[in-house]
């Protein structure tokens, strides 16, 4: 798991980024609020974020909020680490778009339950992601019957790209997911229906007036 870590005290920070490497991460160390929404913000940028609250420049509740502000299809999932510990701080630090918290100084079992938890919820994410790119990609392979169709005058067949002619029926099918069931329109019952019935009847009128 790709995380980032922004923390300017230096101790916190060393001691934070050995013990995710540890655990197997691959680190990206930023200092400051600044930085670490910079890092954020570029092409690839890390899922999971451990932002330290208390920041020069730029604290991590303001980086929250811009990066909430942020139109993307995997967002990051953020976990602030504060020294702060009254509800009404943690409360104004979920209002800004934090996904998580763990106080300071940490304990290494729960910020390793904690980031454990964001990244099943950022593969969730990726993996849903990765679905709606499929369906996208699906959706752009078919074949959308619009433009120019050359249909014949007599018999009305469709001639397709390969010049080949086919009935509207089969021109469609092949396309799309689209299924037919025939039935006649009411100007066809009485141009064409009604006169068949109509000479069936006579002709079978006219059958038994010979009988």
């Amino acid at each position: 798991m790709r995380i980032l870590i922004a923390e300017d005290e230096r101790v916190s920070r060393r001691l934070l980024e050995t013990t995710l490497r540890k655990w197997g991460n691959e680190v990206i160390v930023t200092c400051d609020g600044t930085e670490a929404l910079e890092v954020l913000q570029g092409e690839d940028s890390p899922k999971l974020a451990i932002i330290d609250w208390m920041m020069p420049e730029m604290d991590g509740v303001t980086v929250c909020r811009e990066v909430r502000q942020q139109v993307s299809v995997d967002p990051v999932y953020i976990i602030l680490l504060t020294a702060l510990g009254k509800k009404e701080d943690i409360v104004e630090g979920f209002k800004a778009g934090a996904d998580d918290y763990i106080t300071k100084p940490f304990n290494h079992q729960e910020l390793k339950a904690r980031v454990q938890a964001g990244a099943r919820i950022v593969e969730l994410q990726y993996n849903l992601s990765e679905r709606i790119k499929e369906l996208e990609a699906a959706f752009r392979q078919v074949t959308q019957l619009e433009g120019m169709l050359p249909i014949c005058s007599y018999c009305k067949k469709v001639r397709g790209d390969d010049n080949y002619w086919q009935q509207v029926e089969q021109y469609v099918t092949d396309r799309t997911d689209a299924k037919f069931s025939h039935s006649v329109c009411p100007d066809c019952e009485e141009k064409f229906v009604k006169p068949q019935f109509e000479k069936v009847a006579k002709e079978l009128a006219a059958t038994k007036q010979e009988d």
